[in-house]
């Protein structure tokens, strides 16, 4: 935030980026519906390189409740089906030699609830990236006019932005969290 006409487009760039990073995980928190975004994060060793397994092999959900992953190279599938395993994602996977089959389980009442807490921990950590965010942003005005760049009006006015900015995407993460739980209670 080098530049104070800048400062306002900065922040919500920076604003964007922590909804967007948090969008993202909910979308690896899954729901009892089969979706390649659930393999999103898995890292496989390949040839002595920890490598993205969606780089490694092709996703798809042919049913609602199955995940197939293709691995190009047939010698990756078992160490793709060793980094599924290591990923913890409570899916047993079953490979034919050629391709592994993930089925998703159904969800019981008390996964549903630990998940619904799990997103309502990263929309907290969402929030906080946000509040940093406008601190920052406070600090860079404050400091634009104690440099003399911005009159005690002028940065009244951009605090207020900053302020506004902050809790119009505090109440998209709010509502983003509202729609992930109502989406993971849903049976």
């Amino acid at each position: 935030m080098s530049d104070i006409t800048t400062l306002l487009d900065d922040t919500e760039e920076m604003m964007m980026k922590s909804e967007e990073a948090m969008k993202h995980d909910f979308a690896a928190i899954r729901t009892g519906k089969a979706s390649p975004s659930l393999l999103d994060g898995i890292m496989v060793e390949y040839y002595g390189a920890m490598t993205r397994l969606k780089e490694l092999a092709g996703i798809t959900a042919p049913e609602p409740r199955l995940l197939v992953v293709q691995p190009w190279d047939a010698a990756a599938v078992k160490a793709v089906e060793k980094a599924i395993i290591a990923a913890n994602l409570g899916i047993t996977p079953m490979s034919d030699g050629k391709l592994i089959k993930l089925p998703i389980p159904e969800l019981s009442q008390e996964r549903r609830v630990a998940l619904a807490k799990q997103a309502k921990g990263r929309a907290e950590e969402a929030k906080v990236s946000l509040r940093n965010i406008r601190r920052d942003a406070n600090d860079a005005a404050k400091k634009a006019q104690k440099g003399g760049d911005l009159t005690e009006d002028e940065l009244k006015k951009m605090l207020d932005d900053i302020q506004k900015m902050t809790d119009s995407y505090i109440a998209t993460v709010d509502k983003d969290l509202a729609a992930k739980e109502k989406e993971l209670m849903t049976v």
